[in-house]
């Protein structure tokens, strides 16, 4: 795999943010008329739902497709391979999900969780599919085709989920919405992308993929049970309205943070994987992605916490105003994200899968540790506790690189501090002009185009070197 050239990464990276921010965009907007027409009780049951979806997923890419991305040499066989094993585990997973339903259903005391869990489990065969074509995306960078699979995957699953939502169809409208939007996706891609499995498997092909894939697997079975383990816990301890609550708080910030950091990281990962061999290119990009990424997530996510509760109060209206400390509360997680993916992403690009999963084994007791000690003081106390896990959560990821790419802590904060100096004064601005007695509508209005000026045009008086290197990166794409 040859090295992967700066303009066919912005390129790419123009893409995938298109796709992302685009996709998310109109979903962000079906969310709000859906959470307008729904109730925090039936988002709360299809969190419980969504919770041992993941948890299968991860079984079905078995980190397979993350090493397809980073094997050098990786053919048709090994495509292949990986394909009808990955069907196969999600017929696997299916049967087990399909005969635990009820259990899982008496766990919760929800009987309607079983014919729920039963219907959102045909995803798995469908992300056994895409799992691979998005291999192949990532491969040949072609996130433009992706773009157009999820678009047409958000609209369509959107106008139906609406739709049922408004005829009174309640939680099923939150599940067609979920199955068609994979299948949209999935057929988009399959009748876009040139590659298709050929008849061939081999054992030994997927034992190599596996012995680098085996430790994504675990640390993705720990990432994703941890990451929705607040949610089992309160699904059990509490109630669902309070799931539907903290979940809701959760994704406002998660929706934002996790797709722009999610795009800038992906298409790192194969530009990184193509310098393997050479530690300083990978320093170099790998600075490079967190600083771009920081500059335009750490400003979101504080003005997102400063603007919480207007936006709440007009977006979704007042019944959901109780999600509004949660929402602040993972802003602060989600600011952090570009520390914590590009850390990891250049510990995965170098082949040192093992730390990965030694530095998801330490994170994943500590939360644990977190978790027990704040369970029985309420959810709110749990929320915190969470964010002041993922805060810890950043120093951990760091520590690696100091010996793997000689990138010290004191680097990572220099390269950080002008984005968050000016983030937190921009956040105060904005949280200080909100205490105005205006209405609600005007108030949010105001405090978006305020905190946006504010953030802008100090980076460009002061030529913010982060904010510099994006202009001229968009600037250089016109030509």
């Amino acid at each position: 795999m040859e090295p992967i050239q700066k303009k066919s990464i912005i390129n790419s990276l123009a893409w995938k943010l298109l796709e992302r921010g685009g996709v998310q965009g109109i979903q962000f907007i079906l969310a709000i008329i859906l959470a307008r027409l729904l109730s925090p009780k039936e988002y709360g049951t299809i969190s419980l739902i969504t919770i041992f979806i993941a948890l299968a997923t991860v079984f079905v890419h078995s980190g397979l497709n993350t090493s397809l991305i980073q094997k050098k040499d990786a053919d048709e066989i090994d495509f292949s391979s990986v394909f009808y094993l990955s069907l196969l585990i999600a017929a696997l997973l299916y049967l087990v999900l399909f005969f635990c339903a009820p259990t899982i259903s008496l766990f919760y005391n929800t009987p309607v969780l079983v014919p729920i869990i039963r219907v959102l489990s045909i995803t798995l065969f469908l992300g056994a599919v895409n799992s691979v074509q998005m291999a192949m995306v990532s491969r040949t960078m072609e996130f433009k085709r992706y773009f157009f699979s999820s678009l047409g995957g958000v609209l369509g699953s959107g106008v139906i989920g609406v739709i049922l939502a408004y005829k009174g169809f309640g939680v099923w409208a939150l599940v067609a919405q979920q199955l068609i939007s994979n299948i949209i996706i999935t057929v988009i891609l399959w009748f876009t992308i040139k590659w298709r499995p050929i008849l061939a498997f081999s054992l030994e092909r997927v034992g190599r993929l596996f012995s680098f894939g085996w430790k994504l697997l675990a640390s993705g079975l720990l990432n994703t049970f941890f990451t929705n383990i607040y949610g089992l816990v309160i699904g059990k301890f509490y109630d669902t309205v309070s799931l539907g609550y903290f979940n809701r708080g959760q994704q406002f910030p998660a929706v934002i943070g996790s797709n722009i950091d999610g795009s800038i990281q992906s298409v790192m990962l194969p530009a990184l994987a193509s310098r393997q061999n050479d530690i300083v290119s990978v320093k170099r990009l790998m600075r490079r992605s967190m600083k771009s990424s920081s500059c335009i997530l750490m400003p979101l996510m504080v003005g997102l916490a400063a603007v919480a509760k207007p936006m709440v109060s007009v977006l979704l209206t007042d019944k959901w105003l109780p999600c509004v400390p949660f929402l602040q509360l993972a802003c602060i997680s989600y600011a952090l994200y570009p520390i914590h993916t590009a850390n990891l992403t250049a510990i995965n690009a170098v082949g040192r899968s093992d730390i990965f999963l030694k530095l998801e084994i330490i994170k994943k007791t500590m939360v644990v540790v977190i978790l027990c000690a704040t369970l029985h003081h309420g959810i709110y106390a749990m929320a915190i506790g969470q964010m002041v896990s993922g805060v810890i959560a950043t120093f951990v990821n760091a520590f690696p690189n100091k010996r793997l790419l000689s990138y010290s802590y004191a680097e990572q904060i220099g390269d950080l501090l002008p984005p968050v100096i000016l983030s937190i004064l921009m956040g105060a601005c904005v949280y200080l002009f909100g205490l105005l007695s205006i209405p609600d509508m005007v108030k949010l209005l105001l405090q978006i185009v305020f905190g946006a000026m504010i953030y802008i045009g100090i980076s460009a008086i002061f030529r913010m070197e982060s904010y510099m290197y994006l202009l001229n990166a968009m600037k250089g794409m016109k030509e």
